[in-house]
């Protein structure tokens, strides 16, 4: 059947019940450390941990009189703590708890994301390992260039989606970033070890030097990781919509018993969700340069920048999840149709075969140029009169004084132009997801 994706593992880390229990690890990880530095007395910061939790509908309605999310957290907490909680939130600023919960969120979000990713990968993979020898024409500017295989195409995608892992992960350990450096990002109400502590208990990295705010670049890069991934989505969708056009019809979506492409047409079988593939790569692609926005603020930090994250970050995130699982079902139930792929290769008179005879010619002791136009002038009748190309080549003296009918014959073989397929799928069977 066509996917109805929901992704609500991924939905799940966006949640506002997630989001602070993000931000509850925070607090009670600097509570720790301050207890392990002789900060705060250690049965305070016991009775925090045993204590502390928090109710999102009360926080919710104590931001509707503080209009600030973390003091309305901090309060919430305070009330079922009691006296202990004085020590919470103690040395801090908002930032080093918002930023710090987003990085756990982010890192979780990535963590699905790379999963996906991987088992796309993997379909790609074996698809094309399936598809190694089935023959179909390569295109160039759309128009018939030479013979390649349905399995290199597949390939070709299996190592784009490997690139854009590599950036996902990449991008991942940038934003798996945390800071507990206080209000202008100076330590001056929180010792330095306090940070180190709290990363290692995160096991987050620590940014080398904070304004009050994480820099934006490294979720802007983040984001771009993630356009870039939905962009490889939308190359894939983009060709398998040019390989269902009917002119064409050489591979095709699954179309399922009792499903419908049209109101009005009942013939039609549209690629609906390669199309919805390449829609929704233009919201995460628009949302890429927003997040590229975030990255200049106001001196040491302004909130510019946070309205436009609480929409773009869930937002591009379970989208792009929802891309993959599309994704995954396109290539895994893909329809492929070796027999017009044959059929198509005939459509260009035999003109495909061009360069052997242009080689040959050159190999016989004729100037490339020369060759080139004895060639053409044989090339530019087939197209216009519709006639085979050998044959048209058989009749011309300037090819057949050089090269023998013989010869010529054995260039017309797509064998020839494949032979060297063998290191190109070695290198695809070695990919590792």
């Amino acid at each position: 059947m066509i996917p109805r994706y929901s992704t609500p593992e991924m939905e799940a880390i966006w949640a506002d019940e997630a989001k602070m229990a993000a931000w509850l690890d925070v607090e009670l990880a600097v509570c720790e450390a301050w207890a392990q530095l002789g900060e705060i007395p250690r049965d305070a910061a016991a009775e925090i941990k045993a204590k502390a939790s928090f109710d999102v509908e009360r926080v919710n309605e104590i931001e509707k009189t503080t209009h600030h999310d973390v003091i309305a957290f901090v309060s919430c907490v305070a009330e079922r703590v009691g006296d202990a909680s004085k020590f919470i939130h103690y040395g801090l600023t908002s930032s080093d708890i918002l930023d710090t919960g987003l990085a756990i969120q982010l890192r979780a979000a990535g963590a699905l994301l790379e999963e996906e990713t991987k088992r796309l990968g993997r379909i790609l993979q074996r698809r094309a390992l399936e598809h190694r020898d089935t023959v179909m024409i390569g295109r160039t500017h759309g128009v018939h260039a030479e013979p390649i295989t349905f399995g290199m195409v597949l390939g070709l995608w299996a190592f784009d989606i490997q690139r854009g892992l590599q950036r996902l992960q990449r991008a991942i350990q940038q934003v798996s970033v945390g800071k507990i450096s206080g209000a202008v990002g100076t330590y001056a109400n929180v010792d330095p070890q306090v940070e180190q502590l709290v990363m290692e208990a995160l096991d987050l990295g620590v940014a080398p030097i904070s304004t009050q705010v994480l820099q934006r670049d490294r979720h802007a890069e983040f984001m771009s990781a993630l356009a870039l991934l939905a962009c490889d989505l939308e190359k894939i969708a983009l060709q398998v919509r040019h390989y269902q056009r009917t002119e064409v019809l050489e591979a095709e979506e699954y179309f399922a018993p009792g499903q419908k492409g049209s109101s009005a047409m009942p013939h039609k079988r549209n690629p609906i969700i390669s199309e919805r593939i390449c829609g929704q790569a233009r919201v995460i692609r628009a949302n890429m340069l927003a997040a590229f926005e975030n990255v200049a603020l106001w001196h040491e930090r302004d909130i510019s920048h946070s309205s436009v994250e609480r929409i773009i970050l869930p937002d591009s995130t379970i989208l792009l999840h929802y891309m993959l699982k599309n994704a995954c079902w396109l290539i895994d139930k893909l329809n492929v149709y070796p027999e017009n792929m044959a059929a198509n290769l005939e459509k260009s008179f035999g003109l495909i075969h061009s360069q052997q005879v242009l080689l040959a010619l050159v190999h016989a002791g004729v100037l490339r140029d020369d060759a080139y136009a004895i060639v053409q002038r044989s090339a530019m009748k087939a197209w216009e009169d519709k006639t085979p190309f050998l044959d048209l080549l058989k009749a011309d003296p300037g090819v057949t004084e050089r090269v023998p009918a013989e010869a010529l014959e054995s260039m017309f073989d797509p064998g020839y132009q494949l032979r060297h397929l063998g290191v190109i799928f070695e290198r695809v069977a070695s990919l590792e997801w």
